[in-house]
């Protein structure tokens, strides 16, 4: 994604320099823009890279197209609000062979600012690019509006370790994503947050259709999900494959979760979501025990809700 945004920004005539991976290679750069494209757990490590590259007077902005929520609020604690820029991708990127960056031709990009000052120049700024852009007044709405997008048929993929398109095809595991795109709208109408339709992904249906009865909902929403994704492993299950250890799920399903319990709302099947897949990617083993078998994933959930208080 960094690399995707950086070429499409030196397209249209910006100088583009990549942070170097180790903190004892980067050195103070005079810059109007910082993009932080790391994974959520990773954004503790970039506000060090940046805190290193900018000098004290430093004003540049910072743009956070990561998936999740609470990236914005920890930059915003390091580098003050009116300096953050909350982003919004929806133009699937993925590495090709070689490791050339290979991008769909649809979505855009969702920018909002995080404090008082608009950042005009920057949506000017990337207007001059092939990316279409869109901008967004409330920063929290829009960033919601994308993870109700981004745990759709991703966690529980990870879990079972199968893809979209199988996934779809699994009755009662269909069902438990219904309720966890429901649960996220249920801690958004709690946070206040009205769903924001972003480039290519109209969110306001996205919840209407998760709404209706089972069977009308699959039929909705399931062909859209196993045209889009279908064969393609999303990034929680790309993360487990690759045995990094930890994922980006506290971000997702785990925000969903610590947002309900602080507003009295259960949130039984992102709980089990965010808490499986977690103690998976610490212990791979555990991944057989879930391996394509949806019975147990569903017993988990009903676990969960007996735990529930009525």
């Amino acid at each position: 994604m960094g690399t995707f945004l950086g070429e499409a920004l030196r397209a249209a005539g910006c100088e583009v320099q990549y942070a170097p991976r180790q903190i004892d290679d980067v050195v103070p750069v005079d810059a109007d823009l910082a993009i932080v494209a790391v994974k959520a757990y990773g954004t503790g490590a970039a506000i060090a890279t940046l805190c290193r590259a900018f000098p004290p007077e430093s004003g540049a902005t910072v743009l956070t197209p990561q998936n999740g929520v609470g990236n914005e609020e920890q930059l915003a604690a390091a580098f003050g609000a009116d300096r953050i820029v909350s982003g919004a991708l929806t133009i699937p990127v993925e590495r090709g062979l070689g490791g050339t960056i290979v991008a769909a031709n649809r979505g855009g990009l969702g920018l909002a600012p995080v404090g008082a000052n608009a950042q005009n120049w920057l949506s000017a700024a990337f207007a001059r690019t092939a990316i279409p852009v869109t901008v967004v007044s409330d920063y929290r709405a829009m960033k919601w509006s994308k993870l109700a997008l981004n745990i759709v048929a991703n966690a529980a993929c990870a879990i079972l370790d199968v893809l979209p398109e199988r996934l779809v095809r699994i009755d009662g595991i269909f069902e438990l994503e219904l309720r966890a795109i429901r649960e996220a709208r249920a801690v958004m109408r709690a946070l206040a947050l009205a769903p924001v339709d972003l480039p290519r992904y109209p969110v306001r249906a996205l919840f209407a259709v998760a709404a209706l009865p089972g069977p009308a909902a699959r039929a909705l929403l399931g062909r859209r999900i196993a045209g889009a994704r279908g064969s393609k492993a999303p990034s929680l299950l790309l993360d487990l494959r690759a045995g990094k250890g930890r994922t980006e799920v506290e971000a997702l399903n785990g925000a969903v979760v610590a947002a309900g319990a602080a507003h009295g709302i259960a949130t039984p099947v992102n709980a089990v979501y965010a808490r499986l897949v977690a103690e998976i990617a610490r212990d791979p083993a555990l991944g057989a025990t879930y391996r394509d078998r949806p019975s147990a994933l569903l017993a988990a959930v009903e676990a969960e809700e007996r735990t529930v208080p009525k």
